[in-house]
């Protein structure tokens, strides 16, 4: 019994070292190909429009609506002490340092991190991935380095949009529903918030991008077993993805805090 308890436990961290190893080569192959091949242009602004235009609904919807609720919370609780004028200040730090970015980073696995894994692991099993190897055309440099850098230079950006209907949606919220004053709201902003809690953000966020693209464009390459296959990448990607997200972003918050970069 305990031989074989020794057994499985051996087999399956030989499964997990086998699968990480994969999965750092992977990233290396990326690096290698991006500085050692010319970048498809064409394919990364495509990637830049999916990954950063059509995500913007459902970012405002996030961003909107996440700081509404954080409003009503800090209330609830500010309310308890009489320092309500304190609302815009912690709505605009959390969503600048962390909602914001974390946020946009799971809303943007879900939706572009799964497609990614979807389309090109349907082009594994069909074959077309060996077409173009083929044809002469690094898989790599065309399919997997565009969504890769795409994901990485524009969510940032998103990130921004996001921040912003927070900030907005807190302060619709404190000013219409609960009828606090405009210019105290904007005026502790003001006062409090240094550029260090915005480029913060922007930081994690990049590397949010780059998890989510890597992450996914992984599962999408190593898809195997047909059409079931495809459904466990792409499932895979989400959950990967997004707790790596979450991991990455307690490690890059605490870098950043003993830097003094945020």
């Amino acid at each position: 019994m305990v031989i074989q308890f020794i057994d499985y436990l051996g087999m399956q961290t030989l499964k997990i070292c086998d699968s990480v190893g994969k999965f750092i080569v992977f990233l290396l192959t990326i690096v290698r190909t991006l500085f050692t091949t010319r970048l498809k242009y064409k394919q990364l602004i495509a990637q830049m429009h999916y990954v950063g235009v059509g995500s913007m609904s459902i970012i405002f919807l996030t961003g909107s609506f996440t700081g509404l609720a954080l409003a009503l919370q800090s209330y609830i609780g500010f309310s308890r002490v009489g320092a309500e004028e304190f609302i815009g200040l912690v709505v605009t730090l959390g969503m600048t340092r962390e909602l914001g970015p974390v946020l946009t980073g799971l809303m943007v696995t879900g939706r572009c991190g799964s497609s990614m894994a979807a389309e090109i692991g349907t082009m594994k099993i069909s074959e077309q991935i060996d077409a173009l190897t083929t044809l002469g055309i690094d898989p790599f440099q065309y399919l997997v380095v565009p969504r890769v850098v795409a994901a990485t230079v524009i969510m940032p950006f998103v990130a921004v949009f996001s921040m912003m209907c927070g900030i907005i949606g807190g302060y619709v919220y404190c000013i219409y529903a609960l009828g606090l004053n405009a210019e105290t709201y904007i005026q502790i902003i003001q006062e409090r918030v240094d550029l260090s809690d915005i480029t913060g953000g922007l930081v994690k966020s990049a590397f949010f991008g780059f998890i989510l693209a890597w992450v996914g464009t992984y599962q999408g390459y190593t898809t195997r077993g047909g059409a079931r296959g495809v459904g466990i990448a792409t499932t895979r990607s989400v959950v990967i993805g997004s707790i790596m997200i979450l991991i990455a972003n307690y490690f890059l918050s605490a870098f950043l805090f003993q830097t003094g970069m945020a």
